[in-house]
């Protein structure tokens, strides 16, 4: 399976959420009952109020226009309205992100429980040993002696190591004798993984902030990304975490899993509106293959079933 059929496959039932008021526009001049009908559908796949309203700004618009009636014209006009908010979002991978920076490059990453940071940190290293480069694993997260023991595991599978403690020991020691460990052996990439934390949890989010200030002593000017993992089945409330771990930690990217057990896959676009953060990687499945650099015409494309369209 190509890459860009496993993205559209996994975004089929947010694009079915869409495509079913879409379609009974298309062809036709769109009435009141049906723009609503569109606009609907469109907050139901979580775009967000803001770029909703102005995709039905520019899609009203065009239902004034003497080309109201064609199908194509309609697709066009919603394809170009969100090139436009996901475009400033499209910053580099995070293999262009390494490739250029320092090494070793130091990835920390941070999220609420259940949204698959371990299982993502997995297949980032996979992908970077395919790539030919040296990852080093961090077992961050001492809260859970089950999660030191599930990146020891998947580590073991990928043929990496692990810098870890024991349960309960400080993270941040942890994030810190990590680095010197990739330094001493000559590691191309550090991931660095840390507990699930609530966002609205200050105790927690604080000592998120100690990690960062340690990587920092250990390496100046490291993390070189904080890559933000979201969970894309809770729709807005990514959103929610999105704004506090920017304001926590200084977010630098973001990755979207399971966006192929939702219907609301359209959060990556609100998300872009709202915080203007990178979208670096977004998962599709379970496989490693599944986990994809982030490329908005693909996404759009996948969205609407057709290629997008640039302004």
């Amino acid at each position: 399976m190509g890459w860009f059929q496993r993205l559209s496959d996994g975004l089929s039932k947010t694009r079915q959420a869409v495509r079913q008021s879409l379609d009974r526009v298309l062809g036709r001049t769109p009435d009141p009952a049906m723009l609503e009908e569109l606009e609907a559908a469109l907050l139901t796949a979580d775009l967000g109020v803001r770029v909703v309203d102005r995709l039905m700004t520019h899609v009203r618009e065009h239902a004034r226009g003497a080309d109201a009636a064609n199908p194509e014209a309609l697709q066009n006009v919603l394809s170009r309205s969100l090139y436009d908010v996901l475009a400033p979002v499209q910053g580099p991978s995070l293999e262009q992100l390494i490739e250029k920076g320092p090494k070793p490059f130091v990835v920390l990453m941070v999220g609420v429980n259940g949204v698959g940071k371990t299982t993502t940190i997995a297949k980032m290293a996979q992908r970077f040993v395919q790539g030919g480069r040296r990852p080093l694993l961090v077992a961050g997260d001492t809260f859970r002696a089950a999660a030191i023991d599930q990146l020891q595991v998947w580590a073991d599978r990928v043929g990496v190591d692990v810098i870890r403690h024991r349960h309960g020991a400080d993270p941040a020691a942890v994030a810190f004798d990590g680095i010197v460990a990739a330094k001493a052996r000559a590691a191309d990439v550090v991931l660095i993984d840390t507990a699930g934390r609530l966002h609205t949890k200050s105790n927690l989010m604080e000592e998120l902030r100690k990690i960062v200030r340690v990587i920092g002593q250990a390496l100046p000017g490291a993390p070189h990304e904080i890559l933000l993992v979201l969970d894309a089945t809770v729709g807005q409330n990514a959103l929610a975490q999105a704004r506090q771990f920017k304001e926590v930690v200084g977010v630098t990217g973001l990755a979207l899993t399971k966006l192929d057990g939702t219907a609301r896959g359209g959060i990556v676009v609100a998300i872009a509106e709202e915080l203007k953060l990178p979208v670096r990687l977004i998962g599709v499945g379970e496989s490693v293959e599944d986990l994809q650099d982030f490329n908005q015409e693909a996404f759009i494309a996948a969205l609407f079933g057709q290629p997008a369209i640039r302004s």
